[in-house]
C-alpha cells in the first residue's frame, strides 16, 4: 500500500483554528464501518449510539506546556525549545529552533534564570538531550514558563491552556492533546454514567511522532516512534468484563487504540502492564480487542487516517472525509468527531 493511497484535498479554511465555546457542540459524523452510511449529529448525541454494558477508553493523559521560550547564555540569542520525553527526572529529549545554536555543551536561560538547561547529547533526527537545572519543583515552573505546544497549522493563540485538555486530563507527560477527547464535558460523563456506559482509563503520552509525516512511498517502510503507555488492574479488569459479557469496548481516540491493542493478547484479553508501544495499525491489521472509535479528523496521508481506515475501510473512510469537506466539517486537534459504530 502506498501513502499517496490515503490523500485527500482539504481547503485551509476547514483547519479549526480555536476550540468551540462548548465542548460537546462540536459535530458528530457518524459512519458505519458495516455500510458506509453516515449519519450528521452533534457530540452530545453520542449517548444516542452507546448502550448499557458498553465500555467507553480513555487516555487521561496530561499536556505538558512543553514549549519554552529562552535565550542563549552569554550572547543572548532567542530560542525555542520544545519538550519531547522525559529520560530521566532532569534529562529530556527536545527538538531546537534553530538547532545550530544548540551544541553540545551549550548553555541556555528561561524566565530570568529560573530554570536554566544545558544541552548534554543529540537525540534522533536531530533533537538534543539537555539537563535541567532549577530550584524548586520542575512541574511548577514549567507551568508557569512554558506554553501549550499546540500544532504547527493552528496559528491563533490559545486564550485558556485548559481547552487543549480533556477534562479528564490526569497523569502529566504528553508532547500533544489526545483530541478526540476534547469533546467531553464533565456532564456529558455523568449521562453516560447513569445510562450504564462503563468508562475504563488508560495513559499514553502523546509523543509528536504520531502527528509526523510519513515519508515513504511504501507505509509498510514507515516507522513509529515510541510513547509510553500505562494500564492498571482495576481499568483492565473494566475493559475484560464489558468484553466477557459481549459488550462493545470503544477507543475514544487513535491513542487509546493503538494502547489497547498493544497489550491486549490474541484472545482480545487486556493485561495491566507500563511499557513503550510503537504499533503501526493500517489495513490489514486485525483489531484484537477495539469495536469502534471515537476521533477526530486526521491529516492527509497520515498514520491516524491509516488506522482509522483499519477499523472502518479505506474507500468508506475517504468517502466520508470527502462528505465531511464538502459539509464544511472542522478539522484536526480543535475540529469536529468522527464514531466508527
Amino acid at each position: 500500500m502506498e501513502t499517496k493511497d490515503f490523500d485527500y484535498d482539504l481547503p485551509e479554511e476547514l483547519i479549526a483554528q480555536v476550540p468551540l465555546e462548548h465542548r460537546d457542540q462540536s459535530r458528530l459524523m457518524v459512519l458505519d464501518k458495516e455500510t458506509g452510511d453516515i449519519a450528521h449529529r452533534h457530540f452530545y448525541d453520542i449517548i444516542d449510539f452507546l448502550n448499557e454494558g458498553d465500555c467507553l477508553v480513555l487516555n487521561d493523559t496530561r499536556v505538558l506546556p512543553a514549549r519554552l521560550i529562552g535565550e542563549k547564555e552569554g550572547s543572548g540569542g532567542k530560542i525555542e525549545f520544545l519538550l519531547l520525553k522525559r529520560i530521566e527526572l532532569d534529562t529530556w529529549e527536545a527538538l531546537v529552533k534553530p538547532g545550530k545554536k544548540a551544541k553540545v555543551g551549550s548553555r541556555f536561560i528561561f524566565g530570568d534564570g529560573r530554570l536554566c538547561t544545558e544541552v548534554i547529547g543529540i537525540g534522533e533526527e536531530g533533537s538534543r538531550i539537555i539537563k535541567f537545572q532549577y530550584d524548586g519543583v520542575f512541574e511548577d515552573i514549567l507551568d508557569q514558563l512554558g506554553q501549550m505546544p499546540l500544532p504547527p497549522y493552528i496559528t491563533e493563540k490559545l486564550e485558556d491552556k485548559e481547552r487543549y485538555q480533556t477534562v479528564y486530563s490526569k497523569n502529566q507527560g504528553s508532547a500533544a492533546a489526545p483530541t478526540a477527547g476534547l469533546h467531553f464535558t464533565s456532564e456529558l460523563l455523568k449521562k453516560l454514567e447513569e445510562k450504564g456506559v462503563k468508562t475504563a482509563y488508560i495513559t499514553l503520552h502523546v509523543g509528536l511522532g504520531t502527528f509526523r509525516p510519513v515519508k515513504v512511498e511504501k507505509i509498510e517502510e514507515h516507522t513509529m516512534h515510541s510513547e509510553f503507555y500505562t494500564i492498571d488492574d482495576k481499568n483492565a479488569n473494566i475493559i475484560n468484563e464489558a468484553k466477557a459479557n459481549g459488550k462493545r469496548i470503544i477507543a475514544v481516540g487513535t491513542t487509546s487504540c493503538r494502547t489497547l491493542e498493544s497489550v491486549a493478547t490474541k484472545d482480545g484479553i487486556i493485561e495491566p502492564k507500563s511499557g513503550w508501544t510503537d504499533i503501526f495499525i493500517y489495513p490489514g491489521y486485525d483489531f484484537k480487542i477495539v469495536d469502534n472509535l471515537i476521533t477526530n479528523f486526521h491529516l492527509p496521508e497520515s498514520t491516524l487516517i491509516m488506522l482509522v481506515s483499519t477499523l472502518a475501510g479505506k474507500e468508506a473512510t475517504l468517502n466520508a472525509y470527502k462528505i465531511a469537506v464538502k459539509e464544511g466539517y472542522r478539522f484536526f486537534s480543535f475540529g469536529d468527531a468522527m464514531f466508527i459504530k
